[in-house]
């Protein structure tokens, strides 16, 4: 079978590819998963802790008493406040622990650290929305404390996952690869509300009792089954996981991307496996992972990292303020508008995946994004004029989703990973996942401060205001970019005249 250029990449991959794949992905989907059901639990969480005549979460002969010690609000509204300030409490600490835990991933094995944060935020999970339940122990400062702690312990999945899948496969094909991988968080958003919905009428109680459990279940499978290098089954990562479909002599893929991985100088590779050659000098000494400063400063990191900052704010917003808007503004039913918002999530799947088989072709990221970005903005426009029909908005929902979510997932993923890859790092290349950490941490914290900003706007203006601060992020987003656009198309333009030359 002859595969198209673009994806002959695939027929050099073998089976421990498709696991630490698999892995990585699922890992991602199950924690995705546990802050889904967060989301879909609230309106059964804010009842329990209001305890009222109107509440029916309680039997109606409970002793007043027995009411008002479980009392932690005075009504919805204000549990409803402490839901929210749960969320930028939880989206704060996790951006402080991603520039941590990144640090933390180059330095210790990548295993130990993705399987600590997946079982230890399962724990935390199950003692904040379960444990507390059956004791009935209500206090928002350990409430508070627990959801701290989740963010920290959450936040060193992500950039573990991204370096395992960088230490896998490489440039070539990496942004078809890394798109169709980083669907995981949008997969995640599914099998979240699907179990939640599935537990809630027992109470919310076991729907963090079966997602924790669950997400323990997988983090003891990472423990023993994931492979975080080619290096521990033998395999080359020069011949398995980068192609080099471009010729060495050429800087097209130079600025950002580079993956000149192994030194050929020690190890031979010979059919795909390592072999070590006795030599007459002296053995270089092993890499060493590079500091936060020095990640910080790598050509490209600042400037994609604030671009993220713009674009998860936008993507992020969607998430948590989708469902409410929909029913807010047509007056559409919760399961309604719950069901309609996953076309967002399927566009970005589309999205990432697409618009990565894209770059990869034309070995280009930053020109694809701006042009993606661009049209997003009116498909933000186009979106705030959306009719009161369940079609119409399903379709513009995921042509957004495809314009956004695919940015955002090529940013997180491929992009961090060409930037924890890149020729600077020739001498010390332990960057992956202190590199993945700045990228996402300085995302999420543009996320945190976006949701508050957000229901500012919305309560003082409107919605139609909403959707022009999120065109404005969006156009921040690529203004941000522009240096690495321009330098992207002279050198694309540089390789298409010496072609010409060539002919």
């Amino acid at each position: 079978m002859m595969w198209p250029p673009c994806c002959s990449f695939l027929t050099q991959y073998t089976h421990h590819h498709l696991v630490a794949f698999l892995l990585t992905f699922f890992s991602y989907v199950l924690l995705h998963a546990s802050r889904k059901t967060f989301s879909n639990v609230k309106v059964s969480i804010s009842a329990q802790w209001t305890p009222s005549v109107q509440n029916g979460s309680l039997p109606a002969f409970s002793p007043r008493e027995l009411w008002e010690e479980n009392r932690m609000f005075a009504d919805t509204g204000e549990a409803t406040l402490f839901l929210g300030a749960l969320d930028t409490i939880f989206l704060f600490s996790y951006a402080v622990g991603l520039y941590i835990s990144g640090v933390i991933g180059d330095r210790l094995d990548l295993r130990f650290v993705l399987s600590f944060g997946l079982c230890g935020s399962a724990v935390v999970e199950f003692v904040f929305g379960t444990l507390t339940e059956w004791l009935h122990l209500y206090n928002v400062y350990f409430y508070c404390c627990l959801w701290v702690l989740n963010g920290l312990l959450q936040s060193a999945v992500w950039p573990s996952v991204v370096a395992v899948m960088g230490n896998w496969f490489g440039k070539s094909g990496r942004g078809f690869v890394f798109g169709l991988w980083s669907a995981c968080a949008s997969v995640g958003n599914i099998l979240g509300a699907f179990l939640a919905s599935s537990v809630l009428k027992y109470g919310y109680e076991y729907a963090f009792l079966v997602t924790s459990v669950v997400q323990f279940a997988g983090g003891v499978v990472v423990f023993f089954g994931l492979l975080t290098s080619p290096k521990e089954v033998g395999l080359c990562e020069g011949s398995a996981t980068d192609l080099r479909a471009v010729e060495k002599d050429t800087d097209s893929h130079r600025p950002l991307m580079s993956d000149d991985e192994e030194d050929s100088e020690d190890v031979v590779c010979d059919g795909g496996y390592y072999s070590v050659q006795q030599q007459d000098e002296e053995p270089k000494p092993q890499t060493k992972a590079i500091s936060f400063f020095e990640a910080f400063c790598l050509p490209g990191v600042i400037p994609y990292s604030l671009a993220y900052a713009c674009l998860k704010l936008v993507n992020y917003s969607f998430f948590f303020w989708l469902p409410f808007y929909l029913s807010n503004n047509f007056s559409w039913k919760e399961a309604e508008a719950d069901r309609l918002s996953v076309w967002y999530d399927v566009g970005g799947i589309i999205g990432g995946t697409v618009q990565g088989l894209i770059s990869d072709f034309l070995g280009k990221r930053a020109p694809v994004l701006c042009v993606s970005l661009l049209l997003a903005m009116g498909a933000l426009v186009g979106y705030s004029h959306s009719s009161n029909d369940q079609v119409v908005n399903g379709v513009l929902l995921a042509v957004t989703g495809f314009l956004i979510g695919g940015p955002s997932n090529m940013i997180s993923s491929a992009i961090s990973a060409d930037l924890g890859r890149q020729e600077a790092l020739r001498m010390s290349q332990d960057a992956l996942a202190t590199v993945t950490g700045i990228v996402d941490g300085t995302g999420s914290i543009g996320a945190a401060g976006g949701q508050y900003l957000v229901s500012l706007i919305e309560s003082k203006l409107g919605w139609m205001w909403v959707f022009y601060f999120f065109i404005l992020m969006t156009g921040f987003s690529i203004i941000f970019i522009i240096p690495l656009i321009i330098s992207e198309l002279r050198s694309m333009c540089r390789d298409r005249q010496t072609r010409t030359h060539q002919l």
